[in-house]
This record gives structure tokens, C-alpha cells and sequence, in this order.
């Protein structure tokens, strides 16, 4: 079984990449395997299946564009990640100096600034203009949550004759590129549509990593072990970090892992108790007994079925969470209060800081390799597709496959086991 990637047409223009990248073309037979285990691979062909494989991403010798005749845009929605400004540069870069492409339009706050009414003018992009924004977080474009009138936006993309759309954004965004695609395919448009996954809490499904996420508990890290300092210089100390991860605990797992001086981390998908014998209050007790100092690192997502959360949709149409780092906070203080046993409590959410800091030097190579790997794509005519690393290859992805899950944490796997190892929590703070 193969993903099946969506295709303008034949291709008819040979690529300007051929002077010296003849070695490097791909081809429909260039594809990485989704389940790279022997027994996966070994099943499939015992019931006369091919194994699920994802097309390999790279320049293709024959091209859908004309690049010199083709206007293409890039617009960056929902939160900030470390890596937009890096993303946006890498497209820029690789379509001017390589294509020869030089009308590239930059669509301001999101898609608002596909909806000409709401007043945002487009940018016009060039390698000087972009050539430092990889320095300093944040997006150039700015962004915007929320979803509009797909037919609107359609109509401003032929307005502006644009080719091939860039859309950096998470699970929404993604979403909004498949209805846009559509909407395009319903007219007999040409024209590209192609993702580059933003998703600062590594959820995105078939995708290895997402860009900024190396940066982004990097930066965690060094929360962590603040709060660290600040409990081991008090009595009984207690260090309280909230760090993003809605639906997924990875920035929470990691920066535990790299900090090495986490004593709990709470994550979404591991259920947790506050109460009883069992439960987090006594298990924090017990190491305060012990150890005269605790540190916590919790995920936003995490023990959203302990508060009294409300049916409240954000902008982009994502339930509002509670605020577990508060109201651990004051769970933690009620308890030993009522116990009258002294502790020290200092409570940092960094998620902010850490949204808004400039990408890493390993995330900026991450960022520039995703952003070629979507230039070309987009220019052998490909869409309704995202560009994504997998088993350490890039690859091309169908949005359908990575809009229906999250990616998240399984409590079996190897990685949870070595949070365990390290932390030295209890495996189930609950009542079985």
C-alpha cells in the first residue's frame, strides 16, 4: 500500500536544478517504509500486501512549473513556534536563487491576509529582505488563529495569481490547506497547495519531529533547573514548572530527561490522581520526607479531568483548557498547609518566553532542509501535501493522513519507561 500524493498534471518543464543535481533527483520509486520493522514488513508480504510507504521528498528532473512565470505566497498561521522566520526564509531563498522564481508574496497575520476585506496588504519577498530574519523569533508575516470563508480566500489567491501556496501551521491550518485544495480542484484551478507542520508540541502525526521543537525544550530546560535552584535553596522547596503539550507530553518528557533533576512529570497521557494513598499529594509528601526538595514538571494538558473546565472553544476551535499549573499550585499548598508542614513553593509557567525565542542552530538546518524539500514538491506540481521527516528521510504526506490523530505518547514505550527511570516516580499515581 502506497500514500497516494496529489498531482496537477504531467510534468513538462525539465528543472533548473539538473546542471549538477542529476545525482540527486527523485523519482516515484524512491519511498521509505511506515512500519520499518522486520515483523510489519514480514506480515504485509505474508498476506500479499505491499507495506504502507510514504513518497520520498526531493527535486524531481521534470518539473509541473514554469518556475520564471510562477508567483507563489507563504503565510504563517496559528501560535508562535521557534523556526517560522527560518521556514519562511529557507522558501524565499530556494525559489529566487534556485528557480529563478522572483514574485513571492509573504500573507500577513495568517489567513486574514488571504481576506482582502480585512485590510492586510501582502509582502513582497526577497533573498535581502529575509536574509537576517532566522536571528530573532517570532514571524515576519505575523498569524492569526481561527478559520474563514474558504471561497474568499480561493478568490484572493486568483487575484493575486498565485501558483503555489506555502502554509506553515499545525492541525487547523493543515486542515484549512486540504478545503482551500478543494476548493481549488472545484474550480479546475493549477495550483499548489503544500505544508510545512508547525507544531511546537511535537503532535503531528508521521512526522519524526517538528521544527522548533529541539529549541523549545532547550529552552524548557532552563526553567526547569531554575526552579531547581530555587528548591534546593529553601526548606522543604518545592520547584512547581507548567511547559506546553495540550494533547502530547513530549516537551514535558524531554526536558525531564535533560534537566535530570525533575522528581515528577505529569503528562496528558498518563491519568493521575491528587488524593488517596495513591496519589500525587501523598507521593510528593513522602519525597519531601525523604529528600527535603521536589521538583514538578506538568503539561498544559495534563489532569484536565481533575478541575472544572467549561465547554469554551478558542479561535481555532480548540476546547480551553484549565490552568494545571495553578491549580496544582494551590492543591499543593492547601495540602501541606492542612498538614501544617512548612514548604517553599516558587510556581513558573515559561511557555511564552519559550514560544518567542529564535530557533536553534540544529532546528535552523531542520527548518531550511523542510523548507527546499516543500519547493520542490510544490513545484513538481504536488499538493493537498506536507513535507515531513520520517525514519530520518523527508518524505511527502497527504494532509488527509495527518489530520485525523495526534501523535502522543504511549505509556509502554521506551520513552516513558526512561522518564520513569529517571524521575523515580511512582509508574501510577492512582487507585488501579
Amino acid at each position: 500500500m502506497q500514500s497516494s500524493i496529489e498531482s496537477l498534471g504531467e510534468p513538462r518543464f525539465l528543472s533548473p536544478l539538473r546542471h549538477g543535481h542529476s545525482e540527486r533527483f527523485k523519482d516515484d520509486t524512491h519511498r521509505i517504509l511506515y512500519d520499518d520493522t522486520l515483523a510489519a514488513t514480514q506480515t504485509a508480504f505474508r498476506n500479499g500486501e505491499m507495506p504502507l510507504s510514504f513518497e520520498v521528498a526531493g527535486p524531481r528532473e521534470k518539473i509541473f512549473f514554469d518556475p520564471p512565470k510562477v508567483t507563489a505566497a507563504i503565510v504563517t498561521c496559528g501560535g508562535l513556534c521557534p523556526g517560522l522566520n527560518d521556514i519562511v526564509r529557507g522558501i524565499v531563498n530556494e525559489l529566487y536563487n534556485h528557480y529563478g522564481t522572483t514574485r513571492i508574496y509573504g500573507i500577513r497575520y495568517g489567513y486574514e491576509g488571504l481576506v482582502p476585506r480585512l485590510g492586510h496588504v501582502p509582502l513582497t519577498l526577497r533573498p535581502e529582505s529575509v536574509s537576517t530574519i532566522h536571528t530573532f523569533g517570532g514571524t515576519i508575516l505575523g498569524s492569526s488563529r481561527g478559520p474563514h470563508d474558504v471561497g474568499e480566500m480561493v478568490d484572493h489567491l486568483e487575484e493575486l495569481g498565485v501558483d503555489i501556496l506555502f502554509l506553515i501551521g499545525g492541525d487547523g491550518t493543515l486542515r484549512g490547506g486540504a478545503a482551500i485544495n478543494a476548493e481549488l480542484r472545484r474550480r479546475g484551478l493549477p495550483k499548489s497547495v503544500i505544508g510545512i507542520p508547525k507544531t511546537i508540541d511535537n503532535d503531528i502525526m508521521f512526522i519524526d519531529k517538528s521544527f522548533g521543537f529541539e529549541t523549545a525544550f532547550a529552552e524548557a530546560v532552563k526553567a526547569v533547573s531554575a526552579v531547581h535552584v530555587e528548591a534546593r535553596g529553601a526548606v522543604n522547596g518545592i520547584g512547581l514548572v507548567k511547559l506546553m503539550g495540550r494533547h502530547s507530553g513530549f516537551i514535558a518528557c524531554f526536558a525531564t530527561l535533560a534537566a535530570q533533576h525533575v522528581d515528577f512529570c505529569l503528562i496528558p497521557e498518563v491519568p493521575f490522581e491528587l488524593e488517596g494513598s495513591r496519589g500525587l499529594l501523598e507521593a510528593l509528601r513522602h519525597h519531601i520526607g525523604q529528600r527535603k526538595q521536589a521538583v514538578i514538571v506538568v503539561a498544559e494538558g495534563a489532569g484536565q479531568d481533575l478541575m472544572q473546565v467549561s465547554d469554551e472553544k478558542d479561535a481555532s476551535g480548540n476546547p480551553r483548557f484549565g490552568d494545571i499549573g495553578l491549580f496544582l499550585k494551590e492543591k499543593i499548598t492547601d495540602f501541606f498547609s492542612g498538614r501544617r508542614m512548612e514548604i517553599n513553593l516558587k510556581y513558573v509557567d515559561p511557555s511564552y518566553i519559550i514560544r518567542s525565542v529564535p530557533a536553534s542552530p540544529q532546528d535552523n538546518v531542520y527548518c531550511t532542509r523542510l523548507a527546499q524539500a516543500a519547493v520542490h514538491a510544490g513545484m513538481s506540481g504536488r499538493t493537498n501535501m506536507l513535507v515531513g521527516r520520517w525514519h530520518g528521510s523527508f518524505v511527502h504526506i497527504p494532509f488527509d493522513l495527518v489530520t485525523h490523530g495526534r501523535r502522543r505518547i504511549d505509556p509502554n514505550s521506551d520513552l516513558w519507561l526512561s522518564v520513569l527511570e529517571t524521575t523515580r516516580q511512582p509508574a501510577r499515581m492512582r487507585e488501579a
